[in-house]
């Protein structure tokens, strides 16, 4: 063989070994970050954090099913959070709460999201502000019994005028169900749906007295069922002229055969 064929041979040789040297110290080095990483998440303090096993709708109970213990690093848990250190209980004392916040699989449990199991479920669940209003509902008044918690509805009222004609007029748009009869919850096992009698509302203090006219003057009341797409629309009060006075200063109305005939002040209306 010619000694320029073994000087090439060599080189490649050796040029492979390097190569192949570098490549063991690259694989071992990487094997090393790896192992501190892991030694590091191994040693660093962990906490038990309770968290939803489902997702929870507002007005869901909270049960042994829909809440469980989860391992957190204790350096990411914020504040407010329920840890098995501060509640060891929480698994039994939260069974029956009530969701006032809907809450996804996974999410950790704050307090601020449930109220505790009492007989006051309606006020937990009520935001700040607003009002809680029952008004009388029929098959025929309530959508065919479509109507259901969380579902948003126009009241319209229908009275009689002075000559014996029939009026219609929407007095509040895109208001909340918060309830049908005592059910706060919709179904989720697929049973059927309980006709009820009663829905209530979730109303302004306007809102409010503007029903409570209403209910006085209208032949009956009737609840137009809206579509989920019209959720993020502002609700509006309709009939505003029924209201008399400021919002703030105590008012009183007269209302004789379904019409107001006098305010506070007296005025002719």
């Amino acid at each position: 063989m010619k000694p320029a064929r073994i000087i090439i041979l060599a080189v490649a040789v050796t040029a492979a070994g390097l190569a192949g040297f570098l490549a063991m110290k690259l694989a071992g080095g990487k094997r090393v970050v790896v192992e501190q990483a892991r030694e590091i998440i191994q040693k660093a303090p962990m906490v038990n954090v309770l968290v939803t096993a489902a997702n929870l709708p507002v007005g869901a109970r909270l049960n042994a099913d829909s809440i469980r213990w989860m391992e957190w690093p204790e350096g990411s848990v914020s504040e407010g959070v329920i840890t098995e250190a501060n509640r060891p209980a929480a698994l039994t004392e939260l069974q029956g709460a009530v969701v006032r916040i809907p809450m996804f699989e996974g999410e950790p449990v704050r307090a601020e999201k449930i109220a505790d199991s009492n007989s006051r479920i309606m006020s937990s669940i009520l935001p700040s502000g607003k009002r809680a209003v029952a008004t009388e509902i029929s098959v025929s008044t309530g959508a065919g019994g479509f109507i259901l918690p969380n579902d948003r509805v126009d009241v319209i009222m229908v009275r009689k005028n002075d000559e014996g004609r029939f009026l219609t007029e929407t007095v509040l748009a895109n208001v909340r169900v918060l309830a049908v009869d005592q059910q706060i919850e919709q179904k989720t096992d697929g049973s059927k749906t309980v006709v009820g009698t009663t829905a209530t509302l979730e109303l302004t203090p306007d809102q409010t007295r503007v029903i409570a006219v209403a209910q006085q003057m209208a032949d009956r009341l009737t609840l137009a069922l809206r579509s989920v797409a019209d959720a993020q629309e502002s609700d509006t009060t309709g009939a505003d002229y029924l209201l008399t006075g400021s919002s703030s200063a105590p008012s009183i109305q007269v209302i004789k055969s379904g019409a107001i005939v006098k305010s506070a002040e007296g005025n002719k209306m």
